[in-house]
């Protein structure tokens, strides 16, 4: 394992030799919260591919295909759907509001108070998706190093937080262009063909394999139903999406470079599905669907490449990490502990940039540190992250989606809603059980007829509020000063 090994530890430290460079080049707030919005086409696809397929994508997507066969990619599968979406019908607009933050968005569509409580929400999902993106270190610091689990969400934890507080977004879109190239070599180029060999090719596949590991819709129609509501509108709405979209150079690229990350994303879909097919051929009683992967990488893999493989699980787990920490800090700084001050722009303005930087710096390693103490003690990751994508969708979706698409909803109709759907999920949850599809499903319904409900029934939004959100869905009345730097590629 010592080759292994060194592949692992130099791919470490290449995640923090790219912090430090980032460090260097994030001087301002738009720099270190949006890497200066001048990413171009090539950069702005990888760090966007990156940051959607994280360890729930790669270990969880080869687990499901290793229980439901070729069906298994449903979840991905929807997660690139989502993408696609965002990026053909929303992300040309998103990108040319000039803004930070969702909740910023929000602020400017509905007259500047729909701000904390919108924030909070953010706040709480972009939290527990850090938290669970770092408890998956453990399992893959297992696999390399048999190490305790505690040990090892501090030490996975600790690297994503130094190189994300030393350069913000600069280093995390570094790391991110590296992660999606070792992703791609190590799951798509090596571990996916090699795999489907060791297996006898995909005629001995289905020889041994019952058939339904092959009908496309094996896995369930209500299931697949409720990964297009939680993951593909999700992709919609989330923070550390946007957050990202908000990097692009312009909106052609938002739109193109999107589109190009979510059709990648279908392809790792179904290469997820089918090397978890092959390792149920291989390994027919595996204690756990998501052993599967770890099992086929130490039994099946020659040395070296190996630890490729390895670090490519890695690279994913740290691009979900570190997006949802930036996403975290970026929220609980701007849009509920400046507006708790008094201090908070919403217009995108950028006044004080060298203590912007420093008090953005400040959260994402208080953020970092919660995470990782949060990571150790919570068990159950998946309720967790149940909790997260419940209280997103039903709280946010409707007033999200309503303020880009219908000018008669009202700032009380946004707040009714994100209370109405939050806190029915929650009730939902308790009643139903957190695992189940029910509270996603009536708290969406409920906060979309209270939005249509109270809209209609209050005042119209002001007519300057919404001349100056057109301004801003044209790209222009934004006065944050143009980068001077040149744009990436």
């Amino acid at each position: 394992m010592a080759v292994d090994y060194t592949v692992i530890v130099v791919y470490l430290a290449g995640m923090l030799a790219m912090g430090w460079w980032g460090m260097r080049r994030a001087k301002s707030k738009s720099e270190f919260l949006v890497a200066g919005r001048r990413l171009g086409p090539w950069m702005y696809s990888g760090t966007m591919a990156a940051i959607v397929l994280g360890g729930a994508s790669t270990i969880g997507g080869v687990g499901l295909g290793y229980q439901y066969g070729l069906s298994g990619a449903w979840m991905v599968f929807t997660i690139g759907l989502g993408l696609l979406a965002l990026s053909v019908f929303f992300s040309a607009r998103i990108a040319r509001l000039k803004v930070y933050t969702v909740s910023e968005m929000l602020d400017l569509r509905y007259g500047g108070r729909a701000g904390v409580i919108s924030g909070v929400v953010m706040w709480a999902y972009t939290l527990m998706l850090a938290v669970t993106s770092t408890i998956a270190y453990a399992t893959i610091f297992d696999v390399l190093f048999d190490m305790n689990r505690t040990i090892a969400i501090i030490l996975g934890g600790s690297i994503v937080v130094a190189y994300s507080t030393l350069g913000g977004m600069w280093s995390i879109t570094l790391t991110d262009m590296v992660q999606f190239v070792v992703k791609t070599i190590g799951v798509l180029l090596l571990l996916l063909p090699i795999a489907v060999v060791k297996a006898g090719g995909f005629s001995e596949m289905k020889a041994k394999l019952p058939t339904e590991y092959f009908d496309p819709l094996g896995v369930g129609g209500e299931t697949i139903f409720t990964y297009v509501l939680i993951y593909t509108f999700g992709m919609l709405i989330g923070q550390d999406i946007w957050q990202r979209v908000f990097t692009a150079r312009s909106d052609k690229v938002a739109r193109y470079g999107g589109t190009v990350a979510g059709t990648y994303c279908l392809v790792y879909a179904i290469a997820g599905a089918v090397i978890g097919t092959a390792a149920k051929v291989m390994y027919p009683k595996l204690p756990s669907a998501d052993a599967a992967f770890a099992t086929i990488v130490k039994d099946e893999l020659p040395m070296g490449v190996r630890g490729l493989v390895l670090a490519a699980a890695l690279a994913a787990v740290m691009s979900t990490s570190s997006g949802a920490l930036i996403a975290c800090a970026t929220v609980a700084n701007n849009d509920i502990w400046s507006r708790l001050r008094g201090v908070v722009k919403s217009d995108g303005a950028d006044d004080e940039a060298h203590d912007e930087v420093k008090g953005n710096r400040l959260f994402i390693l208080i953020m970092g540190i919660a995470v990782v103490c949060i990571a150790i003690a919570l068990n159950d990751v998946v309720q967790a992250l149940t909790v997260a994508y419940n209280l997103l969708v039903a709280g946010l979706l409707v007033p999200i989606l309503g303020g880009l698409l219908w000018k008669r909803g009202t700032a009380p109709g946004a707040l009714a809603a994100v209370a109405a759907g939050g806190l029915s999920v929650i009730g939902l949850m308790w009643g139903y059980g957190i695992l189940a599809n029910e509270p996603v499903y009536y708290g969406l319904l409920i906060s979309l007829a209270v939005y249509v409900v109270v809209s209609l029934a209050t005042k119209p939004t002001d007519a300057e509020v919404l001349a100056a959100w057109r301004e801003r869905l044209a790209g222009r009345g934004s006065e944050e000063a143009e980068p001077e730097t040149p744009v990436a590629v």
